[in-house]
């Protein structure tokens, strides 16, 4: 897999400095009209896009990135559209030539922090429901939840104890017979449980 943004100038790679930075790399869609959008947003001359070719998520507006799973991913349809190209690259803006759009232009810019210092502090009380039998529903469903839970923890404890039992009952019936050696003894010995590492 590549470990480079394909970006025209981007020089962020795969690592693990990247990955704390919160940068994710994305494969080239592979519908190819949209995959075709996406090689001519990085203004690389005849480039074309690998199986394997990767953007970077710094190309992406923060609304176009999924964020919310445990996979992040670029949200379908989105194009890459953030790039920091030297002037010969970058495509001219038309100007405005509506009159609305020039008067918008000629206004002068609102001071917000005014309004800013005016506004009241909002009552969230919302978010909580209003019906107390409705919280008390759901703060059932959530001890269930943790109760459930706490029983699947106690199983798998049983069932890991019960694994190393087997392995001390091997390691037992194996150094009676003489078929191990004493390197071998020392790691089933240490996977029964019966031997800590020594730190």
């Amino acid at each position: 897999m590549p470990d480079s943004c394909a970006a025209w100038g981007c020089k962020n790679r795969r690592t693990i400095q990247s990955r704390y930075r919160g940068i994710t790399f994305h494969k080239f869609p592979r519908e190819k009209a949209l995959r075709r959008q996406w090689e001519i947003a990085t203004r690389r001359k005849g480039f074309s896009a690998s199986d394997c070719s990767v953007l970077c998520s710094e190309h992406f507006k923060p609304r176009d990135v999924d964020r919310t799973g445990q996979i992040v991913r670029i949200r379908e349809g989105a194009k890459p559209s953030v790039f920091s190209f030297p002037a010969h690259l970058q495509r001219p803006v038309a100007p405005r030539k509506t009159r609305t759009s020039r008067k918008a232009e000629e206004r002068p810019p609102v001071d917000c922090s005014q309004q800013l210092q005016e506004t009241k502090p909002v009552d969230h009380s919302y978010a909580l429901p209003a019906d107390p039998t409705d919280l008390k529903a759901r703060l059932g469903e959530a001890l269930a939840r943790v109760e459930s839970l706490e029983r699947d923890m106690r199983n798998v404890k049983k069932r890991e104890q019960r694994a190393k039992n087997m392995v001390l009952a091997l390691l037992e019936d194996l150094n009676g017979k003489n078929f191990i050696n004493d390197e071998l003894k020392h790691k089933l010995n240490f996977y029964s449980g019966k031997m800590k590492i020594k730190s």
